[in-house]
């Protein structure tokens, strides 16, 4: 019940009212035409009550001249009727008159699962005609679309409610004015072009409108349909345009590109600060008005930050910042800067909070700041910052800094749906913050690492002038395992060696130290080029194979770590360094200063992971490598290589030539045999040994590149060292996408006044003839002070090549940076050093070789062996 006092807004409407049941006339009809339901209306309508047409075929009810009387019953012979039937027909009615109806019938299924037909009608009532027009009326001023009418001349005529919200003008105030002079801008320009368009054709057209309108925040969008109303005789009289309000959708729109454009365009790199401008530059003016990004300060040096929540006042370094304005002038910090934020700061607040704040900056807020950093406040009053938004930078758990996000250009404020939107932009910004992050951490592990394991200094030697240079690759790839090196051999002689492990990264350089440490002890057996390299074949062969079985990650990473942390003196440890057999000897090792700490080196919870990264190689190791061994008594050289690049001899005269060694397979292959060439060089020649990094690029031709190396090691240069330099310069790329290595080598030789030659009988009495000639030679070279020390020497080696091996016997002395003794006989048994016992009567040859001399060795070649000792006197 309802008082009749009550307000008409409170009233309750009956569902009847609402339903209108009695304005239609309804009745079904089955697939046979047969009619099985009838309700009141039609009854009033026709005058037939239910039990007296139910059951009865639809089509006595039509009149027969209606075309209905046809079409009917061929609709229901149909074997694919229309779903719907509708137009005019003349019925029946109960007393004999007829009437004439518009009718609407539906195809459906009926409760029972049978198809049937309903159909329906409006019953007319007095009144309507009055009623319709208020209610059209009503419905134009009153619609929720923004609806307005225009006449001929463009100029208003009709505005309805929510033009007249969305403009903040009456309709009064707006009649007879155009568009452009309602709401001048491009956008109205447009719309009445739209609707110049739609009266001069007579068709209906569709605009979509964005335009900032006075009194309200934010740009307005609409999407607009303007029609052309027609007069009596067809003509344009007039053109309506009804407009949606599409602005949540176009900003919904714009949020999505401005999100897909940020996936696109932050890290593009693996760089740190290039990374967080790139979140500044994807943001500013699509989002905010002025941005900044600052991390914490061990994030921005490749470092973990340190665990827990941030503490009262937060250090951070600036790393980016963009503005609307030129030249950033809201900016209070410099890139590079560090500042502490005070506890109440959005960057404080929101780093503590682990999540995105939005702000209103108010007065107190601002006296706040004036009272800690006056710089800032001083910034916000003269810009106006009105909202502010503060987003922790987190990625993998871990809390990298964080990027604020202000509006003081732009009126409206930060809304809730922007903050989702920063947080969005700034986690997939942190992600690439971090990768880059650990990839500076691998680099500069890798860097450090190679560094330490590469020849600090090359060693002089009376063989050669070697100078070097090597460059790690700067790309996202990181830094690969390319090394050289220069041994000293015994008899004067000097092996040269580049290398290039295949990856890039930590394992690369690892996997490279190994190497370098393999060619050295090899090279130290005094192996053929060709038998070092089968040798190397196989510790590749086992370092695959380690790696396949896992067992070569925590081994990279105890190595490198120990290296780092202990130092040159602890290096040899074959427990803690990098492999028992191969670790970096002592001269060799990472040196504490520059290595990194163990906790940073090759750990795998704190390298680069390898699927969102650095690439590193964690399958198969492969390498190449050349090996040389020059003699500068004979002035011969013999080289092997293994799937290396060929090296570049020019001769004194000028001429650079690609040395045609024949290739043999990469490290690791274990298929094809080495070969060793051994080339007769004049003195002066340069020999140019390099990484295919040097010679390959996608800007250059392989070809070219050779030869502009050949052409610019034929240039004149001061010194070794410029020609290495200008190679490099003429050569690598700017941004070169593999590491390089250089060695340059020019050879010299030892004429026959440095080296003294005697074959001896196999004779004990030619013993003391022996040291007495070795003397002799000793003091015309002016080392009179060693010939006694020589002199036990060759006694002693002598006596050793006569009693237990066989002829022929050589003696030959060599005056190099040391004097050089050299015992060569026909056995290919080497000798061992022993400790004798008391009453022994020999056995103390070579320990007392091995106590007066720098050191000692033993070689095999072809007829035999040669037995060696080294004499460090000063240089004259």
């Amino acid at each position: 019940m309802t008082r009749p006092d009550t307000p008409r807004d409170e009233r309750s409407v009956r569902s009847g009212d609402l339903l209108g049941e009695g304005a239609t006339a309804r009745a079904t009809v089955d697939e046979h035409g047969i009619v099985t339901q009838w309700n009141e209306a039609a009854r009033g309508l026709l005058g037939y009550r239910p039990a007296e047409i139910l059951g009865r075929p639809v089509a006595e009810l039509l009149h027969d001249s209606s075309p209905a009387r046809a079409e009917v019953p061929a609709a229901l012979r149909s074997p694919s009727p229309p779903a719907r039937l509708n137009g005019r027909v003349t019925l029946l009615r109960r007393d004999g008159s007829t009437v004439e109806l518009g009718l609407l019938a539906h195809r459906r299924t009926s409760s029972a699962g049978a198809p049937e037909w309903l159909i329906v009608s409006a019953v007319p009532r007095a009144g309507d005609a009055a009623r319709d027009e208020a209610l059209m009326r009503r419905s134009f001023l009153e619609g929720p679309c923004t609806t307005a009418v225009y006449d001929t001349g463009l100029r208003l005529r009709w505005a309805n409610h929510d033009l007249e919200r969305v403009m903040g003008l009456e309709q009064e105030e707006m009649r007879g004015l155009r568009i452009p002079e309602i709401l001048p801008g491009p956008e109205s320009e447009k719309a009445e072009r739209t609707m110049r368009r739609a009266l001069e054709t007579g068709e209906g057209q569709r605009l979509e409108l964005a335009t900032p309108v006075p009194g309200h925040p934010r740009r307005l969008a609409w999407s607009a349909v303007v029609a052309p109303l027609l007069d009596d005789d067809g003509r344009a009289a007039a053109v309506m345009l009804s407009a949606h309000d599409t602005t949540a959708q176009l900003t919904a729109r714009e949020r999505l590109t401005l999100l897909n454009e940020a996936s696109v365009r932050i890290g593009s790199t693996l760089d740190i600060d290039r990374t967080a401008q790139e979140l500044a530059d994807v943001a500013i003016p699509a989002l905010a008005d002025f941005v900044t990004v600052d991390l914490l300060p061990a994030v921005h040096d490749g470092g973990e930050p340190r665990p827990g929540p941030p503490g009262s006042h937060v250090l951070l370094r600036r790393v980016a910042c963009r503005s609307v304005l030129a030249g950033c002038p809201e900016a209070v910090l410099e890139p590079g800067q560090v500042a502490a934020y005070p506890e109440f700061s959005p960057a404080a607040e929101c780093l503590k909070a682990e999540r995105g704040m939005l702000n209103r900056v108010t007065d107190p807020a601002v006296a706040r700041w004036a009272d800690e950093a006056p710089d800032r406040a001083a910034m916000i009053r003269r810009f106006g910052l009105h909202t502010t938004m503060a987003v922790p930078m987190r990625a993998r758990g871990t809390t990298l800094g964080v990027a604020t996000f202000s509006r003081h250009r732009r009126p409206e404020p930060f809304e809730q749906d922007d903050l989702l939107l920063a947080e969005e932009m700034t986690a997939r910004a942190a992600v690439c913050v971090d990768n880059a992050r650990r990839y500076t951490h691998e680099r500069h592990t890798a860097l450090a690492l190679q560094r330490s394991l590469l020849p600090r200094t090359l060693p002089p030697s009376a063989a050669v002038d070697v100078a070097s240079s090597y460059r790690p690759a700067n790309s996202r790839s990181g830094v690969g395992g390319d090394w050289f090196d220069v041994i000293r051999l015994s008899g004067s002689r000097v092996a040269l060696v580049v290398g290039d492990v295949v990856g890039h990264g930590v394992r690369a350089s690892a996997a490279m130290g190994r190497l370098r440490t393999a060619v050295r002890t090899l090279a130290d057996v005094d192996l053929a080029p060709d038998e070092l390299l089968t040798h190397l074949d196989d510790l590749v062969n086992h370092l695959s194979d380690e790696t396949e079985s896992g067992a070569d990650a925590p081994g990279a990473a105890e190595a490198a770590g120990t290296t780092g942390a202990t130092g040159a003196t602890d290096a040899t440890d074959s427990a803690e360094a990098v492999d028992a057999a191969e670790a970096v000897d002592a001269a060799e090792a990472v040196d504490a200063a520059e290595a990194v700490d163990a906790a940073e080196a090759v750990d795998a919870a704190e390298a680069v992971d390898a699927a969102e990264a650095v690439e590193v190689t964690d399958a198969e190791v492969g390498a190449t490598c050349l090996y040389a061994v020059y003699d500068p008594v004979s002035r011969r050289c013999s080289l092997a290589r293994a799937g290396h690049p060929p090296p570049v001899l020019v001769t004194p005269d000028g001429t650079g030539t690609l040395l045609d060694l024949p290739s043999g397979p990469p490290l690791g292959l274990g298929s094809l045999p080495f070969e060793t060439v051994e080339l007769e060089l004049p003195e002066g020649s340069l020999l140019a040994f390099y990484t295919d990094g040097l010679i390959e690029s996608r800007e250059r031709d392989v070809d070219k590149a050779i030869d502009t190396l050949r052409f610019t090691l034929a240039q004149p240069a001061a010194s070794l060292d410029a020609l290495c330099q200008a190679v490099v310069a003429r050569l690598l790329p700017d941004h070169p996408t593999d590491d390089i290595a250089l060695l340059l080598a020019r050879t010299r030789g030892l004429g026959a006044d440095s080296v003294a030659t005697w074959e001896l009988p196999d004779d004990p009495a030619v013993v003391a003839r022996a040291r007495r000639e070795a003397a002799e030679r000793l003091a015309a070279w002016g080392f009179e002070a060693a010939a006694f020390t020589m002199e036990v020497v060759v006694g002693e080696l002598v006596t050793n090549a006569i009693r237990h091996a066989a002829p022929p016997i050589r003696l030959r002395l060599i005056h190099d940076r040391a004097l050089i003794c050299e015992v060569s006989d026909g056995s290919a048994t080497a000798p061992h050093l022993r400790r004798a016992r008391a009453f022994d009567e020999g056995g103390r040859g070579l320990l007392l070789v091995a106590q007066l001399t720098d050191s000692w060795g033993t070689r095999q070649s072809a007829t035999g062996k040669t037995i060696w000792a080294e004499l460090a006197v000063p240089t004259l």
